[in-house]
Order: structure tokens, then C-alpha cells, then sequence
């Protein structure tokens, strides 16, 4: 069952970066990318993480819309995906690259320090 999952979420993420590059036409989305997906065992639902470059007011626009444009986005998948029942999807903000992003400058400022 997991290699099944692990398929199906690569798949679900390939088709929905598609559909935010090329159909998609919410401009509160900006520059969002989908960075992973985790479909339950029963595969009912799928959590669906996205990162948003912006302000905290951008990334909070940008995931409501996300977040309205499921069922739309749910229904694109189904005529894409060759499964019987397309899994629910739940919208999550993933921080993740911000994190690496401070880490990285953090880093940066110590070996600026160390040299002077």
C-alpha cells in the first residue's frame, strides 16, 4: 500500500503544480508551489502542502484561495487521475523553505562574523 500512496502522491502533486502554473487565474495565489502531498492510507483524503513567497498577509490570501478552489481543483483531478475516487483535499502551509531560508542567512551572519 505504500509504494501505491507514494505514487499517487507524486502524481497528485505533478498534476496540481500543472494546474497552478497553467489554469489557474486567482490572483491572490501569486507564486505558490506545491511542495508535498500525504494521501491517507484509506485514501480519502490528501494533505496538500504549499509553500507562498509573499507577506504573511500574501501567503494567508493565497492559501484561502487554495483552500476555496478544492473542489474545483479535486474535480480537475479526477479527469486527470486514472483512480476511482479522488481523494478530498486539505490545504496546509508549509514553512519549510522560510525555515531553510533563516538557517541559511543565520549561517551566513556567523562565517561574516568569524572573518572580521
Amino acid at each position: 500500500m505504500s509504494q501505491r500512496t507514494d505514487r499517487l502522491d507524486s502524481q497528485i502533486r505533478q498534476e496540481l503544480m500543472q494546474l497552478l502554473q497553467r489554469e489557474m487565474k486567482d490572483p491572490r495565489i501569486g507564486f505558490a508551489t506545491i511542495t508535498r502531498v500525504e494521501t491517507a492510507r484509506d485514501l480519502g483524503s490528501a494533505k496538500v502542502w504549499v509553500s507562498v513567497l509573499g507577506t504573511a498577509d500574501e501567503q494567508q490570501a493565497a492559501l484561502k484561495a487554495l483552500t476555496d478552489a478544492a473542489p474545483w481543483l479535486r474535480r480537475q483531478l479526477g479527469s486527470r487521475l486514472t483512480i476511482r475516487h479522488v481523494p478530498q483535499l486539505v490545504i496546509r502551509h508549509d514553512d519549510s523553505i522560510e525555515a531553510g531560508d533563516r538557517v541559511l542567512r543565520l549561517l551566513n551572519e556567523i562565517a561574516d562574523e568569524s572573518q572580521a
